[in-house]
């Protein structure tokens, strides 16, 4: 069957498909990644340069990413530009000026920006609940809206979702955050199955409580440490290696949160119980935790100053 007029998809029967398996996936791509002015975005971007990639980072704090940008300068070619992923126009210009980077197109798409409020639903104000949305779940449709196309028409791309293992695993007191990355976790596999007869890859990367200003002010279940920026940025280098459609950190957790979700509800609350995740986010230090929860409640527009 051949493509719809209106379309933005080639019919993959005029096209021909080449594969780049013996061809290094990282060296020398251009790679745009959302959120990287700290966190896992800094460390994916610090690693990508190590393999010799065109890293071009987005942050919607300013200074933050052009002191970012300083920073990672003297380890290869990098470049950065204000983005908010919320703001269509905004990421759409931002693809722009990582394409002119990238010699005319992007390689590699990492919609990594994310914000993760937790507490009681709720007491969670409107706002907050909208900012989570467009920055978690929007934001990731927007950029795989803008950067397929160009993906599919040279029938080669990568985009990399950043999710959550809550994406899995439901968790009392994040119910708007389980909610968006459920979603994630959901699209990206349809999507993949979707885009991969055009050539091009999508990968969900699913981590756990992470080392990040995210997880400020509450306590870690003895059960679950959490894991480093290094370790996801880790993880994203070997999903680029060697492409697949979802990938856990550490990869075994995957088969555990699949098992949960086949439980009763008693079930699946005697192992919230088990492994400290029924309290960890409805019980936490708020004052420790108010820097990043005003910040989280307002993730829309670009700070300038």
């Amino acid at each position: 069957m051949s493509a719809h007029p209106n379309s933005s998809y080639a019919s993959p029967q005029n096209l021909t498909h080449v594969k780049f398996a013996d061809m290094d996936n990282i060296r020398g791509r251009t790679i745009a990644i959302t959120g990287a002015a700290r966190g896992i975005g800094y460390a994916t971007a610090k690693a990508l340069l190590a393999r010799g990639a065109r890293v071009v980072i987005g942050d919607r704090d300013v200074a933050l990413q052009e002191s970012a940008v300083a920073q990672l300068t003297n380890l290869g070619e990098v470049s950065g530009y204000p983005l908010d992923v919320t703001d269509r126009e905004s990421f759409a210009t931002f693809l722009d000026k990582a394409r002119t980077d990238g010699g005319g197109h992007i390689d590699v798409l990492i919609n990594n920006a994310g914000v993760m409020p937790i507490g009681p639903f709720l007491e969670q104000s409107e706002q907050t609940i909208r900012s989570a949305i467009e920055v978690n779940l929007y934001g990731v449709l927007t950029g795989c809206r803008l950067a397929l196309p160009d993906m599919i028409k040279r029938r080669r791309g990568h985009i990399i979702n950043i999710a959550s293992l809550s994406g899995l695993i439901p968790v009392p007191g994040q119910v708007v955050y389980v909610g968006a990355k459920f979603a994630v976790v959901g699209m990206s596999t349809a999507l993949a199955d979707e885009v991969a007869p055009h050539g091009v890859d999508v990968s969900v990367i699913m981590p756990p409580f992470t080392n990040t200003d995210l997880i400020s002010g509450t306590t870690s279940s003895g059960a679950l440490k959490p894991v480093e920026p290094e370790d996801i940025a880790a993880a994203i280098i070997k999903t680029l290696d060697k492409p697949k459609t979802h990938v856990s950190v550490p990869p075994p957790l995957r088969f555990t949160a699949q098992a949960a979700q086949m439980l009763p509800p008693r079930g699946r609350r005697w192992l919230n119980r088990k492994l400290g995740l029924d309290r960890v986010f409805l019980e936490f230090d708020a004052a420790k935790r108010k820097s990043y929860e005003d910040r989280a409640q307002s993730a829309q527009g670009v700070v300038e100053s």
